[in-house]
């Protein structure tokens, strides 16, 4: 079943999609940031079953969705909510049964479950090699080096995404978002 939208609720939607893909973009780093961080400390660290690395690394990733969807959606309804009330002060009418108001109810929505799902979804990915592992199958490298480099990866994948949205070449975006990564390892490194 399609869901059908009134065409002024579609458009404030579709003009809400640059916010989506931006909140998405920038949680997904958190996520895959986060995760890389966990697990680098992991890895410095003493040996620990691969259960507590997974308990960690799940307690972290539902912190990171609670966060995402409650951030988003407390600031995105207020900053809806000022939008409306200014348009309504400019229109000296109340429009608390208008299109708009229902845009400002939906969107906020909307952007909360994108920019709680993107840690979520990054982190669940990098998590992957650590489940694999605890069930037996082979990995290349340990299973903690395995997520790892799926972390490095999911970076340089959202860095690629990111090539276009901004019409820039894929390896060059990519690898600005590598850096990144590598640079943060290079800073546990150095706290460490």
């Amino acid at each position: 079943m399609r869901l059908i939208l009134p065409s002024k609720l579609g458009s404030h939607l579709s003009h809400s999609s640059g916010i989506v893909r931006r909140y998405f973009v920038v949680n997904g780093f958190d996520g895959a940031l986060a995760m890389l961080g966990l697990l680098t400390g992991f890895y410095l660290g003493p040996a620990v079953e691969l259960g507590v690395v997974i308990g960690a690394c799940l307690g972290t990733t539902v912190a990171l969705g609670m966060s995402g969807v409650t951030s988003a959606y407390l600031s995105e309804s207020a900053e809806r909510q000022l939008s409306l009330s200014q348009l309504e002060q400019a229109m000296l009418t109340d429009l608390a049964d208008s299109e708009h108001a229902d845009a400002a109810r939906l969107v906020p929505w909307v952007i909360a479950l994108v920019n709680g799902a993107a840690p979520v979804a990054m982190a669940l990915l990098i998590m992957l090699p650590l489940w694999l592992a605890m069930l037996g199958f082979p990995l290349p490298l340990s299973p903690i080096m395995s997520a790892i480099a799926t972390a490095f990866l999911c970076i340089f994948g959202l860095g690629v995404f990111l090539s276009g949205v901004g019409g820039t070449h894929w390896l060059i975006s990519g690898a600005k978002s590598l850096i990144i990564a590598v640079v943060t390892v290079l800073i546990i490194l150095l706290v460490k």
